[in-house]
């Protein structure tokens, strides 16, 4: 009861009043538990308005900003979302109450390991992770309706752009090490894309391929 209290005001203050507007996001907001998340030392402070550790140089993200890149995926049920960054799978979990199948994928094996566990423990059986290089994407289960990544990276990978369908929208922190530029991009035909820029932003370095290189990318 006191974390199902502690949510409802998380909702109300920290993404309604900052103007979060989708229905759909905001009952899914409501009901992730976002405490299971993360460590239990930490879950007095789980439904704060910040980002919290969960090892690994890693973070949970701030719930204002989980709520504002779902939002901006447009989702009105149905759809399959690929996910770049699982990291504690807390945003998986938000994907999911809406979305028919969320892809995502993790470069860790701790945290990939953690997130499955917690996500098949509340109930997320329509998520599914692999452990891989996030910025190839999934070729494999695309294309998708919505690509949501949750990780800094220092161009837009290609492998994004081609897993996406016609119509279908990434959700993208571009940018140097410090900080980033949250971007949305809409394919709009086989060759054509339309990108506008959200607001600014600071996430963990999206290390891979096509991303920062291990020593590169640290903040």
């Amino acid at each position: 009861m006191e974390y199902a209290i502690a949510r409802r005001r998380m909702v109300e203050r920290q993404i309604v009043a900052k103007g979060i507007q989708d229905p759909l996001v905001i009952e899914a907001m409501k009901r992730v538990p976002r405490h299971r998340f993360v460590e239990e030392a930490l879950w007095a402070q789980a439904y704060g308005d910040y980002p919290l550790p969960i090892g690994d140089k890693q973070t949970i993200s701030q719930p204002f900003m989980v709520a504002l890149m779902t939002q901006a995926l447009e989702l009105r049920g149905g759809e399959k979302v690929l996910e770049i960054g699982t990291g504690s799978g807390y945003q998986a979990a938000i994907l999911s109450q809406i979305a028919s199948r969320v892809y995502s994928v993790e470069r860790i094996s701790r945290l990939a390991r953690r997130a499955r566990q917690v996500l098949d423990e509340i109930g997320c059986t329509n998520v599914n992770i692999k452990l891989s290089d996030g910025t190839i994407g999934w070729e494999s289960e695309a294309p998708f309706d919505g690509i949501v990544v949750t990780a800094g990276s220092p161009k837009v990978p290609s492998h994004y752009l081609e897993q996406l369908t016609i119509g279908g929208r990434l959700i993208i922190p571009v940018g140097g090490r410090g900080s980033q530029v949250l971007k949305c991009i809409v394919r709009q035909s086989s060759d054509e894309f339309k990108e506008e820029n959200l607001l600014g932003c600071r996430f963990v370095p999206l290390i891979g391929k096509d991303g920062w290189s291990e020593g590169e990318g640290g903040l």
